[in-house]
């Protein structure tokens, strides 16, 4: 069996304030459902999931890593922090022609309605880091995304707007393996982010917050026979599945076991405090695709049910603030 390359480990389980306590009342508010995806670079998996989230009418976020917005030898020019120039633990982009590729798949994304947000780039556990170092591995995000036409060969092409989009419109961040430490919540309110979506709890919670930065938290949800909880991403049921060699032989069992587990951490929800639930995802298709097509029915099945919103970070982050002003969800 093949073992797939390590991509999250998980982190430790998040100490935040509250941003506010959980509604009072399923009645009073929609339950959010936040589907989000780390990577972000295999193009047949972006042309997949723009597909769902146009049948399931779901919008999702992309955490992008940035060195796929270049090819190995363009990479010689990035500097990860403690690390030497053009190394990355992910790798680089194939050729040009794959970089605009993603750059159309990013740019429509955005335009129906998704959101893009950082992943950093190249995919180094930063808990040593201090913030100067996030502050420059941000930089080389801002940088790789604004320069991304120009860089790959195709800069008539690149869309008007686009500058603004990269400058402007990132205001989210996910740590490579949920690592992270004092230095990132310093940088990140340093450089304006809005929301940083690292964190691990016992279940689904409100949102709290570091500074200005609002903090996610994926859950830990019960799965299996044994109810055990886990990281409600692909990557931990994964390594639970399978040891994190890929079997593709028993994928309908992983499936069906991961659709149960998304679900009924959903209904938890939906019939109780309606804390908003987020499940991640990574561009690779693990165990013979296993956690997509769990997450692919999960969409189908939830996010046309009544008082149900399937969005990005920051959408759920204005109806959280609209619902805590009396707004309503």
């Amino acid at each position: 069996m093949k073992r797939v390359p390590s991509i999250v480990l998980g982190g430790l389980l998040a100490a935040s304030v509250p941003l506010q306590a959980a509604p009072h009342s399923a009645a009073d508010t929609k339950q959010l459902v936040i589907i989000s995806f780390d990577g972000a670079h295999d193009n047949a998996l972006w042309d997949r999931s723009r597909r769902i989230a146009e049948k399931s009418g779901a919008r999702f976020t992309y955490f992008l890593s940035c060195t796929f917005l270049m090819t190995r030898e363009d990479g010689r020019s990035y500097h990860p922090p403690r690390q030497r120039a053009g190394k990355s633990n992910v790798g680089f982009a194939s050729s040009h022609e794959d970089v605009r590729q993603r750059l159309g798949h990013i740019w429509k994304a955005r335009n129906e309605g998704h959101e893009i947000a950082s992943h950093g780039c190249g995919h180094f556990d930063g808990k040593d880091w201090s913030e100067r170092d996030w502050n420059q591995e941000f930089v080389a995000f801002s940088q790789a995304l604004r320069d991304a036409w120009a860089r790959n060969g195709d800069g008539e092409s690149e869309p008007e707007g686009w500058r603004e989009f990269a400058s402007e419109e990132i205001k989210g961040f996910r740590a490579p393996y949920l690592s992270t430490n004092g230095g990132l919540y310093s940088a990140l309110n340093a450089n304006g982010f809005a929301y940083d979506a690292s964190g691990v709890s016992r279940g689904p919670v409100m949102p709290g917050r570091n500074g200005a930065v609002t903090t996610f938290d994926l859950p830990l949800i019960p799965e299996g026979p044994g109810n055990r909880r886990i990281i409600a991403m692909d990557y931990n049921l994964f390594v639970r599945h399978s040891g994190g060699f890929e079997n593709a032989k028993n994928t309908e069992e992983f499936e069906a076991r991961s659709f149960e587990a998304f679900r009924r951490a959903f209904d938890e929800q939906y019939s109780g405090e309606r804390r908003p639930l987020q499940i991640g995802f990574h561009f690779v298709e693990m165990n013979g695709g296993a956690y997509w097509r769990a997450m692919e029915r999960f969409a189908m099945e939830t996010c046309a049910l009544p008082d149900v919103a399937c969005v990005t970070y920051s959408t759920a982050m204005r109806m959280l603030q609209d619902d805590a002003e009396g707004g309503g969800a």
